[in-house]
């Protein structure tokens, strides 16, 4: 069974990397700029948050719980850090990166706990949850911006720094990717995730403690968000009340692309890294080939929906051949 299993996500990873070729040649047909080592690196920095983030949904996700709260995490974490910024400038970058890490691992707890505790639908708390603290980020913010002015220089700087070559966002998705890697392919809790996922009857049968591991997951992409929101800050020179609004819906988005089931127990960190990249490819390449901004989010929701059947129908001739091998 587990063969089957990475049989038909090694498939699936296969058919959307295949995907993804295509549509780097088309663009690069369009506009030699597209495969330039300048425009690459630009992909792989304006994808790292996104990429962070998906990292803490495909654990929500393997749960078979979702969490729509993370674009108001986003805001609230990245409000609070730049609110300390403004009135203590000389806080170094890991400080404030500490600071929005605890606020997010704060709002997941607390939705985390609606879940495991009071067994309240996930989509039903994490929109309660996504209005709360939106409106909080409001309240603490009075409504008012953080203008890049009012913040650090190096705070600003960080976004467009590097170490070794290569851009201190990518360095961050890089070691949060093998940080949860090893922790979801390698260690008790992270079988713990799959199982709760995919057979939460046995997982209670075998002991594993359900809600525990439920609210831990919650957590875990609050603390991503905070994370996500502190850079989001640094990126844009920016805070706003209603930063990352429905950004939650693409990282959604990349997940299911990259082969994780929104019904849980399914999914990889690798295929997990193939759907933020088309995410990246198309927000890049369709301002290259010079597509109306009024058509660029047609267009991405009809090439996501592609990627997803291509994924369908790569499954079913697996499952397909492997019935009529069973009955041989």
């Amino acid at each position: 069974m587990n063969s089957k299993k990475k049989t038909r996500s090694s498939f699936r990873e296969l058919g959307l990397l295949g995907f993804i070729v295509v549509i780097g040649i088309l663009v690069e047909i369009r506009n030699p700029m597209f495969l330039t080592l300048n425009n690459l690196r630009d992909i792989g920095v304006n994808t790292s948050i996104l990429s962070i983030l998906a990292v803490g949904m495909l654990m929500v996700l393997l749960t078979a719980g979702i969490d729509l709260s993370i674009g108001a995490t986003i805001a609230f974490s990245g409000m609070c850090v730049a609110l300390t910024l403004k009135v203590h400038p000389g806080v170094p970058i890991f400080v404030a990166l500490l600071e929005g890490m605890a606020i997010g691992a704060l709002v997941g707890a607390v939705l985390g706990t609606f879940v495991s505790r009071f067994s309240i639908l996930p989509i039903i708390a994490s929109l309660g949850m996504m209005n709360i603290v939106r409106g909080v980020t409001y309240v603490v913010s009075g409504s008012k911006w953080v203008s890049a002015y009012q913040l650090p220089d190096d705070f600003k700087d960080f976004a467009t720094g590097s170490f070794l070559g290569i851009s201190h966002f990518l360095w961050i998705a890089i070691i949060v990717y093998v940080v949860f890697f090893y922790f979801l392919n390698y260690t008790k809790v992270g079988r713990w995730i799959y199982a709760v996922g995919s057979n939460p009857a046995a997982a209670k049968i075998s002991g594993i403690p359900k809600r525990r591991v439920t609210a831990l997951v919650y957590i875990l992409m609050g603390l991503l968000a905070g994370l996500a929101g502190v850079l989001w800050v640094s990126k844009y020179a920016s805070a706003q009340g209603n930063t990352a609004s429905g950004y939650e819906m693409d990282v959604i988005a990349a997940c299911v692309i990259g082969g994780v089931s929104i019904t849980g127990g399914r999914g990889k960190i690798s295929g997990l890294i193939l759907g933020c990249l088309l995410f990246g490819i198309l927000n890049n390449a369709l301002p290259l080939i010079n597509v109306s901004p009024f058509w660029q989010n047609a267009i991405e929701g009809l090439v996501i929906m592609v990627a997803i059947i291509v994924n369908i129908v790569i499954e079913r001739r697996i499952d397909r051949k492997a019935l009529m091998a069973r009955e041989i």
